[in-house]
């Protein structure tokens, strides 16, 4: 039995996701110098990823002087 068109949501699915893809999670290890393509796709380090309310800013990044 299916769900009736007026009970579904628009934006696809309502809560936040707790896992990234694998593309995502490479993008954050690269950043971070976790990561190089030479390393390959497959092992790669687990990475969190939590989603911050509207108004809240995350933990800043210092960046490292030259």
């Amino acid at each position: 039995m299916s769900i009736d068109k007026s009970l579904k949501k628009a934006g696809g699915m309502g809560r936040a996701r707790n896992v990234l893809t694998r593309p995502e999670r490479m993008a954050l290890l690269q950043e971070d110098d976790k990561w190089t393509p030479e390393k390959g796709v497959y092992n790669l380090p687990k990475t969190k990823y939590r989603r911050l309310a509207p108004g809240q800013s995350g933990p800043k990044r210092v960046e490292p002087k030259a």
